[in-house]
């Protein structure tokens, strides 16, 4: 029986490593618009998101978006919207990404109050459907379709 990395491998799969923060999160490193940046894989998070701090880091258009973002401890939060985005995650890359901007500064609170490092977004569900995500818990990878 061959591994899982080799059997998604011949399936086209792309292996990513994850790195486990203090806080249990599973993290990732991805490069939005040719940047590099750290993210918090959440599969419980709809879209795909960055502070509104990091907008000229990523190079993002930006513009307001009736979008009201909603998370852990936090309601009703204003957005912005940026589209037409490429973001690269290991070797998998999607262009015409949608990314949802907001303040991230509560989730970067928890983070760094558990001793783990702040991160510049999430990545969400909507970039783990495209992929057609596998995430092996116990070697930690995440696997995307290209």
């Amino acid at each position: 029986m061959p591994s899982l990395k080799v059997f998604l491998h011949k399936k086209k799969y792309i292996a990513i490593p994850l790195v486990l923060t203090a806080t249990n999160h599973f993290e990732v490193t991805a490069t939005i618009n040719g940047i590099k940046g750290r993210f918090i894989l959440d599969t419980g998070a709809s879209n795909t998101c960055i502070g509104l701090d990091k907008i000229e880091f990523f190079k993002l258009n930006s513009k307001d978006s009736k979008i009201k973002a909603a998370g852990a401890g936090a309601t009703e939060m204003l957005t912005k919207l940026s589209t037409k985005n490429v973001i690269e995650i290991g070797k998998w890359l999607k262009k015409k990404q949608k990314i949802v901007l907001f303040d991230l500064v509560h989730v970067n609170q928890a983070l760094t109050s558990h001793q783990a490092m702040p991160v510049d977004g999430i990545i969400g569900a909507d970039i783990l459907k495209k992929g057609r995500a596998i995430i092996d818990y116990q070697k930690t990878r995440l696997y995307l379709k290209q």
